[in-house]
């Protein structure tokens, strides 16, 4: 399969739309919102299509942390972490007076806002390795899952097992020091907050841009692509980016709360330990947390988080089809492989140490203005530059 990760000058023209899979994924897009409907709410259902716009936008952009972080650390090109910036200042400044407000049209809505400590940069680091080692970050593993990408499911299988591992172990690490969930609109107040925000965003945006200018003359576009189409792809990189921050919002709307991802990882981890035998997670102290133990017995129709999950892949599998480049292989290389299994593993755990990965911790963290967010990025990234130094133990290129 192509490498979901191209950069956007390098990716090849769309391939003929594949029909089959298209309707196939249509049919179960249709059904699957229909079924949702019938069985638990209309606004469940609306949960599981924004899921699926979520997986097509990634999906086309080729939108994924992991390789844009690469590209940054090992060619200089910083088109899509720019974008990046883009997706999180338009989040801010959707995400902040809503929740100021705490409630929007009746809905009450809250952030993601979790301590900041050892626990998050721990968890990060070795998240941002994984991500490296198991060539996607959680909705990159999703969504390149949904196009067909075979070590990325190897990668998805062992993230599942290694969030189950870590919500197992969760009790070894509750004693870190740590900083109380810190609001920075709650600091500072919104609008000095948001203009903090904004200009760091800027900044960043800037020197990348400006550094990328330097190690290669040139700078890629941001709202420019060869071929772009909006059915077939390839998106632009800031089509991806405002899409997202579009569709956080119309979570946090629906939810109440921001988007999220591996919570769903435990608990299909952790039933599948219990369905098995192997494991009785009720009296693990992740799941003693009052606001975790109704996921575990929920039914899986009434979980917002594993419905978007889901709706992502099929998002995914929709883009693929109509870009003609859905083509799964099973031909993956013992070091690969191998990089899939300990890279998954070290997402899965470090994603629940550090309370999510890139989507709940990252993007919505810091889009909900919280501390944990920053601490989160700044811990992932020497993660990714080590990961991506460790690369080439495994056969994969840098």
């Amino acid at each position: 399969m192509t490498n979901p990760h191209q950069s956007q000058t390098t990716q090849p023209m769309n391939q003929p739309i594949q029909s089959l899979v298209v309707i196939l994924a249509v049919t179960i897009l249709v059904f699957g919102a229909g079924w949702v409907t019938w069985a638990s709410t209309g606004r469940l259902a609306a949960l599981f299509v924004i899921g699926a716009g979520l997986g097509f936008a990634l999906y086309h952009a080729a939108f994924g942390f992991t390789g844009a972080w690469r590209a940054t650390f090992a060619t200089g090109r910083s088109g899509a972490v720019r974008a990046q910036m883009l997706m999180l200042a338009l989040a801010v400044i959707l995400f902040f007076p809503a929740l100021e407000a705490g409630s929007v049209m009746g809905q009450p809505v809250r952030g993601f806002v979790f301590p900041a400590g050892w626990e998050v940069a721990i968890g990060a680091f070795l998240f941002g390795i994984g991500m490296q080692l198991g060539g996607g970050c959680a909705s990159g593993t999703l969504y390149t899952s949904g196009g067909g990408d075979t070590r990325t499911m190897v990668t998805l299988i062992f993230f599942v097992t290694g969030m189950t591992l870590g919500a197992w172990d969760a009790e070894r690490w509750e004693a870190l020091p740590a900083l109380p969930p810190l609001s920075i609109p709650d600091s500072l107040g919104l609008w000095p907050a948001l203009a903090l925000n904004l200009a760091v965003f800027a900044g960043i945006g800037w020197a990348l841009a400006a550094r990328e200018r330097r190690l290669t003359g040139s700078v890629e576009p941001l709202f420019r692509r060869n071929g772009t189409h909006f059915l077939t792809g390839p998106w632009a990189l800031a089509w991806a980016g405002i899409a997202l921050a579009l569709l956080n919002t119309a979570t946090l709307l629906l939810a109440g709360r921001p988007w999220g991802i591996t919570q769903a990882f435990a608990t299909w981890g952790s039933r599948a330990g219990e369905a098995m035998g192997i494991a009785d997670p009720v009296f693990w102290t992740y799941w003693e947390d009052p606001t975790r133990i109704d996921l575990l017995h929920r039914p899986l129709l009434q979980d917002a988080t594993h419905l978007m999950n889901v709706g992502l892949v099929l998002g995914a599998f929709l883009a693929a089809g109509l870009a003609g480049k859905f083509a799964p292989s099973l031909r993956v290389g013992i070091g690969p492989l191998l990089a899939a299994i300990v890279g998954g593993l070290m997402l899965g755990y470090g994603a629940r140490m550090a309370f999510g990965c890139n989507i709940s911790a990252f993007f919505s963290g810091v889009a909900s203005g919280s501390l944990h967010g920053w601490v989160w990025i700044a811990a992932a990234l020497p993660g990714n530059w080590l990961g991506l130094k460790l690369r080439p133990w495994f056969g994969l290129s840098r």
